[in-house]
């Protein structure tokens, strides 16, 4: 007699498993614990098998028998069904260790032994935030640029063109990636070129004006009741003009105060990386920054440490300096990373070669050719330089005019 859902719901767990049987082979398994597996018997070769079809509730009785009758279709085309079960969790398993976001994790552990933590932790949020949810459960081999185009231009509908943008070329790593790896045949991000909104060029908020940089300085140095370590950094960074993830990071065994030298390690430079280490020139205000800030931060690993814990890794947040200058009055005006053009349009006016000022900036030559001869540092020029832009600054908060010179006069 066929089973019922009633009969079905009654069955209670004995001491030892036992059958409630249907029709056709199937079965319904009664377990001790009183749990209810659905199996279906067969022979495939001349042998007995069983095919395991799931669990009741979760599978019904009428889909019990919907699974029978399609394991039956297979048996009846020579194919059998247990095989075919476990060839299919075999490429479901293949297909999510080839899924968009298991290659792009992969790709990802790849580049963050030789990206800057943030940088790296910035790419992973991007993906994680924008990416997965919509093409990670894919196989890599099988996204089309429609869905890869459908996925960025929501991010471009948030307003943000330019994440959309470098959310492109980050997915077109990935798929170069799985290429090179023998897991795709093309890079669909390939394919998007001009199918998206061309993002609007926005420059990082930079005072160049001489005049109006001295009325900065005064300012800043005018400013009072913000934390003595966050004013010791503003200082380092404007003298030093480095990134903000370098100076953030600065470690007390990275500077040599005889040398007069702060060796940035390439892991976290932008560029660079050819060399062990990018080499900034100390002016004499920077030593002397540097003497009156060991009396703070000496007996920990770091220059710049999070007011609360000295622990690894704990330094001021890449926000703090900024919501100085923002509430110095300065916001949309100048930013930490403004000090970079602020310097280097200062400079330029006075005459110093630009191969100096893009290695102490420490940018990328663009030109191929040119930057496999680039390599020289420039430091005896660099040396001359950075206190030159030292002074220059402590001029210009005296309100002094400082004329332009050319470095040999220096």
């Amino acid at each position: 007699m066929p089973l019922s859902d009633p009969a079905i719901k009654k069955a209670k767990p004995a001491e030892k498993p036992y059958k409630l049987s249907d029709e056709k082979g199937l079965f319904l398994l009664i377990t001790p614990t009183g749990s209810k597996w659905w199996r279906l018997k067969y022979r495939f070769g001349g042998k007995e098998k069983l095919l395991a079809l799931g669990t009741y509730p979760e599978v019904s009785l009428a889909r019990a028998r919907e699974k029978r009758d399609e394991a039956r279709k297979m048996l009846a085309d020579g194919i059998d069904p247990g095989a075919a079960k476990q060839e299919k969790k075999r490429a479901d398993k293949l297909a999510h260790a080839n899924s968009f976001e298991a290659v792009a994790r992969e790709w990802h552990a790849g580049k963050s032994t030789r990206w800057a933590k943030v940088t790296a932790d910035k790419a992973m949020m991007h993906l994680q935030d924008y990416v997965f949810p919509e093409i990670g459960h894919l196989p890599v081999s099988q996204v089309k640029a429609s869905q890869l185009l459908a996925m960025l231009r929501k991010v471009e509908s948030q307003g943000i063109a330019y994440t959309a943008s470098r959310l492109r070329e980050m997915c077109g790593q990935v798929f170069r990636y799985a290429v090179a790896t023998g897991r795709a045949d093309d890079n669909p991000a390939a394919h998007l070129l001009g199918a998206m909104q061309k993002p609007a060029t926005t420059h990082r908020p930079a005072i160049t004006d001489r005049r109006e940089f001295g009325v900065f300085l005064r300012d800043l140095r005018a400013a009072e009741g913000y934390d003595p370590i966050t004013r010791h950094a503003c200082y380092f960074a404007l003298y030093t003009f480095v990134r903000a993830q370098e100076f953030r990071f600065a470690r007390w065994d990275e500077i040599d105060r005889e040398a007069k030298e702060w060796k940035v390690p390439a892991k976290r430079m932008k560029v660079g990386k050819h060399l062990p280490a990018h080499t900034v020139p100390l002016s004499k205000q920077v030593i002397a920054l540097i003497e009156d800030l060991h009396e703070l931060t000496g007996h920990t690993p770091y220059l710049f440490p999070k007011a609360k814990g000295y622990g690894e890794g704990e330094v001021i947040s890449e926000n703090t300096v900024g919501k100085m200058l923002n509430n110095m009055g300065y916001q949309g005006r100048q930013c930490v990373h403004g000090f970079r053009a602020s310097a280097r349009s200062i400079l330029s006016e006075q005459g110093w070669s630009r191969e100096a000022m893009e290695r102490q900036l420490d940018h990328k030559e663009k030109d191929g050719t040119v930057a496999a001869y680039a390599r020289s540092e420039h430091l005896p020029e660099r040396r001359k330089m950075m206190q030159a832009w030292a002074d220059t600054c402590d001029a210009l908060e005296a309100g002094a005019e400082v004329l332009t010179f050319k470095k040999g006069t220096a």
